[in-house]
């Protein structure tokens, strides 16, 4: 189905309008004079189901991506080497990354390629160790800028040592009280909160150093740098064309990165006003939020609602549409529904 702008439709959806632009286009012709055909096809054939998020995502169920998987890494011949321009260059083994004072952190990861409202977005608990250790020890020279990550899979992929340097990156050898799996980076993979996951480098061998601004595999296709993550929501219940009755609780997630969500807002007039949602209480700044809002006395009619979120630095989700490439997806999420 093509993206709808906010402003598409003047006021209440025109059901037959949406009919010609959407996936059952085919209709129109059937029910070229027939609002309540078209409004019954709708209700009958494009009727979604409402989406159940947990607000820790399985790792069974948690979105995969990747340039490319290693074969199984053996992880008695698996190291970490620390090197480029430091100082005191060294190698970590297994067992002594296991001895190392540990952080457990829940951390949302998203895609740079996920659609609005997309699937590419899991949340989970991960522990390891803070990358903030490693390079103090291995002492970083004057003139380092990147911190370059090299993967198993030979993708590779920085950060600057600015961010490499925070408290927030991390080292992840467990997901959701488990060992890494093997698709999500076993034995060891980066966690940068706040940047896409094409940052968060997998089945990580090397860190180095480096005093210049190093591009990995995606840069050199001319995506981007920074890779920070836009404020995003998505409307979870009710899906898609669904009749609704009075007191129906709308749910979603929101999520911004590493600043959290200060506040989600949905809109039952076209984007014109808001409505502030009540956000469920989560333990990290860097997870997505759990969000609802019960739906009070509505007037029968046919609606399309908008849902926005708005961070607590005061980032508001952009109703401009846009693609993945360079920077990640953009634009507002909304459903269609009915009050009979």
């Amino acid at each position: 189905m093509p993206k709808i702008t906010p402003g598409f439709f003047s006021g209440k959806l025109n059901r037959r309008k949406f009919l010609q632009v959407s996936s059952a286009g085919i209709a129109t012709s059937l029910f070229a004079k027939k609002g309540e055909a078209a409004s019954f096809f709708m209700k009958r054939f494009l009727k979604l189901p409402a989406k159940k998020t947990p607000f820790i995502t399985p790792t069974e169920h948690f979105y995969i991506v990747q340039y490319s998987g290693p074969e199984t890494v053996d992880v008695n011949r698996w190291s970490l080497k620390i090197t480029g321009k430091v100082k005191k260059p060294f190698r970590l083994t297994y067992k002594d990354i296991l001895k190392r004072p540990a952080v457990e952190k829940m951390v949302t990861l998203t895609c740079i390629d996920n659609e609005v409202a997309g699937d590419l977005i899991s949340n989970a608990t991960w522990k390891g160790i803070e990358l903030k250790d490693l390079l103090e020890e291995a002492q970083p020279h004057s003139s380092v800028v990147d911190a370059a990550f090299f993967g198993a899979d030979d993708y590779s992929d920085s950060i600057t040592l600015q961010r490499a340097m925070q408290y927030d990156v991390f080292l992840a050898y467990e997901m959701n009280g488990k060992p890494l799996n093997k698709d999500h980076g076993f034995p060891l993979r980066a966690v940068v909160p706040g940047l896409y996951g094409i940052k968060n480098v997998k089945w990580l061998t090397d860190i180095k150093l480096t005093d210049y601004d190093y591009k990995g595999y995606w840069q050199k296709k001319s995506w981007t740098d920074q890779a920070t993550i836009k404020v995003s929501s998505r409307i979870d219940d009710p899906g898609a064309y669904n009749t609704l009755k009075n007191g129906h609780v709308f749910r979603g997630i929101a999520f911004s990165g590493y600043n959290g969500i200060g506040m989600v807002e949905i809109s039952f007039d076209n984007a014109m006003t808001w409505k502030r949602a009540k956000l469920d209480p989560t333990p990290s700044p860097f997870s997505w939020v759990h969000w609802h809002y019960e739906w009070k006395d509505p007037e029968p009619d046919d609606y399309r609602i908008f849902v926005r979120a708005t961070d607590r630095i005061g980032r508001t989700q952009t109703s401009f549409l846009a693609n993945a490439f360079p920077d990640g997806t953009s634009g507002l999420h909304s459903v269609v529904a009915f009050v009979d």
